[in-house]
């Protein structure tokens, strides 16, 4: 579903060249839960937000569902990211609107449904993350884990292909992250959806993935499937996350 070839970034600071992402190569499968993990500045947000180039790669290519996407233009790139959810670390929720009208308004800016369909989506996607009974509240009255749930709802509204998660459980305490990545383990199974998740918590990764790439630096450390890389890790930082 998602291959990097060569992909590299390199940030330009005060005329001095500041490189975030050395040049990586790395492949996702199809309906896969695939992890990124690495302290802060390790480049695996760089990374993660290549993949609907919310960053601009330096160099390489990204090739996503067998189409090269550093090749899109504007137009292309604006259909293409309808396909790729997001769901962010401090939820990204508009405050002066409705947990509903958060939910539809990927749909809404789409212009591609009525508003009876709009209304047909958010009523099943609030379903969906338990939130049927919240859909006129405001997000300042909902909880960090409902809030996240409506983030993961309007991700899903446009039926992605992909979900990126952008540290989505950093925020929240442990009791509420477990129901988060219950559920995304269930949209992950339900729904065939690949997903890619950025962390700097082994137990996420534990927990809801079935790939892991350790980052360390800019660079990819250690990959593999996560029984591997915690039962045989090979690198300094990996063998400190598992220790961890």
């Amino acid at each position: 579903m998602i291959e990097f070839q060569h992909v590299h970034k390199t940030y330009r600071v005060a005329g001095r060249e500041i490189p975030a992402l050395n040049p990586t190569s790395l492949t996702i499968e199809n309906g896969q839960v695939f992890g990124l993990i690495g302290h802060s500045g390790a480049g695996k947000s760089t990374m993660l937000r290549l993949i609907n180039r919310l960053e601009e790669p330096s160099g390489g290519k990204i090739i996503v569902d067998g189409e090269d996407v550093t090749a899109f233009n504007a137009s292309q790139l604006r259909g293409f990211r309808q396909q790729v959810g997001m769901i962010f670390q401090h939820f990204n929720l508009l405050a002066s609107k409705t947990v509903a009208d958060n939910v539809a308004l990927p749909l809404t800016l789409a212009g591609k449904l009525s508003g009876s369909e709009i209304d047909k989506r958010v009523t099943e996607l609030l379903a969906r993350v338990g939130l049927s009974d919240h859909a006129r509240k405001y997000p300042a009255q909902l909880s960090g884990g409902q809030k996240q749930r409506v983030g993961i709802a309007r991700a899903l509204s446009t039926n992605p292909k992909i979900l990126l998660c952008d540290e989505a459980t950093s925020a929240l305490d442990p009791q509420t992250t477990a129901s988060v990545l219950q559920l995304l383990a269930e949209i992950n199974r339900e729904l065939k959806l690949t997903i890619v998740l950025i962390t700097h918590e082994m137990d996420v990764i534990r927990r809801v993935c079935d790939c892991v790439a350790v980052m360390d630096a800019g660079q990819i450390v250690e990959q593999g499937s996560v029984a591997d890389v915690f039962l045989h890790p090979q690198h300094p930082t990996t063998k400190r996350f598992v220790q961890e």
